[in-house]
Order: structure tokens, then sequence, then C-alpha cells
């Protein structure tokens, strides 16, 4: 599904993404960990086509993001730490401009916001504005936003900073239940408490380089996460 092959990536004064290779298979909850600074991001930017890249290849279900960017977007969908959700907007609307985007039917378009407002329980709140949400109703409906035109990748940055634990609870399902309908999700978090418990597998990127990836049950074998990843990165600051 998501293929990275020696992605280097430069600026003027540091290399932030250093020969980075990784291939995650379909339906593989993926989780991308690294101190501050690390080049999570901007690995992260790359994917999804909004930086450029010096050297490597990224494909999304066999589509190049360098070269065919617009049939590769087609196959994924990015929500940023930050995602900018329209608060003038009814929700409502907010996920009508996201399938016009998409160009998704208008029967295709009821029949997934039904779904998936069902299952992230905003479903009777679609009318509302999104300046009454919560933190963590704008986030599925952040997520709901992005499926819309039923993505097979789904690329998230710290897409639990700011949830309660209740909300947290029923995100981690949500991407759960999407990994297993075929969805491949990438995401990177600082929370490794989450990460070690959902995650198929995970990469440690420090200095730009990825340091350990593989399985998450191989990589911590022993030992909790946070254990390895502060062997790993020694005294490094979060």
């Amino acid at each position: 599904m998501l293929e990275i092959t020696n992605v280097t990536k430069k600026y003027d004064d540091f290399v932030a993404n250093k020969n980075i290779s990784l291939k995650i298979n379909d339906g593989v909850l993926f989780g991308f960990i690294g101190p501050n600074g690390a080049g999570k991001t901007t690995l992260i930017k790359s994917i999804v086509g909004i930086h450029e890249f010096d050297e490597g290849t990224i494909t999304i279900d066999g589509y190049d993001i360098g070269n065919d960017p617009l049939e590769a977007k087609k196959h994924l969908a990015y929500i940023p730490d930050n995602p900018d959700l329209y608060n003038n907007l009814p929700a409502i609307d907010y996920l009508n401009l996201m399938s016009d985007i998409y160009d998704i039917s208008e029967s295709d378009r009821k029949e997934i916001i039904e779904k998936y407002s069902k299952m992230f329980g905003i479903y009777d709140v679609l009318g509302d504005f999104v300046s009454t949400y919560s933190h963590g109703m704008k986030q599925k409906l952040a997520i709901l936003g992005a499926l819309v035109h039923n993505p097979k990748l789904l690329v998230l940055d710290e897409p639990f900073v700011g949830l309660d634990p209740i909300t947290t609870k029923q995100v981690k399902d949500i991407l759960r239940s999407l990994c297993d309908s075929g969805v491949t999700i990438f995401f990177s978090s600082h929370v490794l408490e989450i990460v070690e418990k959902l995650c198929d597998e995970i990469a440690i990127i420090k200095n730009g380089e990825i340091i350990v990836q593989g399985k998450t049950k191989d990589v911590t074998s022993n030992k909790d996460l946070e254990e390895v990843f502060m062997e790993l990165l020694g005294n490094e600051s979060e």
C-alpha cells in the first residue's frame, strides 16, 4: 500500500530525512515515533505530497506521489495535528464540501457519511455548526471528512493530542475498525503507550534516520515501548 524507498529531504542547513525506506501493507496500523525535530512531520508531508523531496520514491497503492500526484492523492487522506474545519459551516456542509472535492455522488456520500457519523457518535449533530463542536468531536469530524472518498491510506499527525480519555478510546476503536476493513493507517504520536497497544508495526526515527522498525511485538520484545525508546534515544528531550 505505502512504499517509501530511499527518500532524502534536504534543507539549506540540514538533512531532515536521510535515505528512509519503509514498506507498509494493506490493513496495517503503523506508528511512527521519535523526538521533536527528528523528521516525522517532514516525512509525513512528503508522503502526502505537500513537500517535494530530493531523492527516492514514495508510492501509494502503486501510484508515485512525485510523478503522478493527483492519482496518488485519490487513494490517501491526510489529517494534520491542527486540521482546519471551517467553523462557520454546519458539519454536514463541511462533509459535503469534502465530497464535492472528490466528486463523490450524492448516493455514495450519503451512505459514507451516515455509516461513519453513526460509528463516531456524531450523526445527530451533523446539522450543528463546527464551532459548537468539542475538540474531540472536531477530531472525529476531521477523520470522517477524510474518509468520504474511501481512501486506502489514512495519514495522521498526532491524532490524540488534547483528547480526553473517553474520546481517545473512541478514536482508537475507530482506527482499529478501519484497519480491520482494509484501510492502512500511518500516524505519528508522542503517546508511546497508545502506539504500543494499538499499532501492528512501528518505526522510530532519530536525526532524520530510521533507527529501528518492525512488528511492535518484535521491537518491544520483553520490554515496554517507553523503555526501548529511551534506550535508543538516550536522554534526548521529547
